[in-house]
């Protein structure tokens, strides 16, 4: 046992951080999808909506730095925008209502979208909407984000859409992630104040930056065709993740 929990918890809890971690350290996000269908089925979706938020943040945070040239504020605040008003109704969700209807919705375009963009040979480009459409996609992404870290999917999938190349469709998701995921935690924090969790937050951090290590490595390896397959990939296992 360690801090009340028993050490098949504890392997269940690190083998998610570790297979988060390297899906977003390879794609810049998936880390609540992969690492959640672990944790579920060991702690209640509030305590993983909190580990979510604070990994998520942290493994963000890690390698940001390394993409800064290709960060550019204009292009990014319309999403945070939006997502700023949509994470408190996703708190809310979270910690007051059943979303599991709400997921399996999520499930099924993840499984749709992720398995055309896999056999499709290109894309169709978004190229209109403009700054309105970003905010629409920040607002739904961030109370995704309140509902239980998942933020990235949508802002990710419509950076591809709009055909940009893996640099700069990182450099707008990820900072996007990291502001969505600071105030989904202090969000949940506010609700749900529980010194256990933040105790569970520090016990998984070395798989976490074992996998962000493994995952960065990878990402240096992927070009923009194979950057999309990996998301293509990644939104179809997080589909099916959702309703397992």
């Amino acid at each position: 046992m360690l801090a009340g929990l028993s050490y098949e918890t504890i392997g269940f809890l690190w083998l998610g951080a570790l297979l988060g971690s390297i899906a977003a350290g390879g794609t810049g996000f998936a880390f609540g999808l992969a690492a959640s269908a672990i944790w579920l089925h060991r702690i209640d979706p509030l305590q993983s909506g909190m580990l979510i938020a604070g990994c998520g943040l942290m493994l963000h945070l890690t390698t940001i730095w390394q993409q800064r040239q290709h960060v550019e504020p204009a292009r990014i605040w319309p999403f945070v925008a939006g997502g700023l008003v949509g994470v408190p109704i996703g708190v809310h969700f979270l910690a007051y209502t059943d979303a599991g209807a709400l997921k399996i919705v999520l499930a099924v375009f993840l499984i749709a979208f992720g398995a055309y963009a896999l056999l499709a040979p290109k894309l169709p480009a978004v190229t209109g909407g403009g700054r309105p459409a970003d905010v629409s996609i920040g607002f739904i992404g961030g109370i995704l984000g309140g509902l239980g870290g998942y933020s990235g999917v949508l802002p990710t999938i419509w950076t591809q859409l709009r055909g940009w190349p893996k640099e700069m469709a990182r450099a707008v998701y990820q900072p996007y992630v990291i502001v969505m995921q600071a105030v989904t935690l202090a969000g949940i924090l506010w609700v749900a104040r529980d010194r256990a969790d933040l105790k569970l937050l520090v016990m998984i951090l070395p798989p976490l930056f074992l996998g962000t290590w493994i995952g960065w490595k990878l990402y240096g390896k992927l070009d923009d065709r194979r950057f999309r397959q990996a998301i293509a990939v990644l939104l179809i296992a997080s589909g099916f993740t959702l309703i397992v």
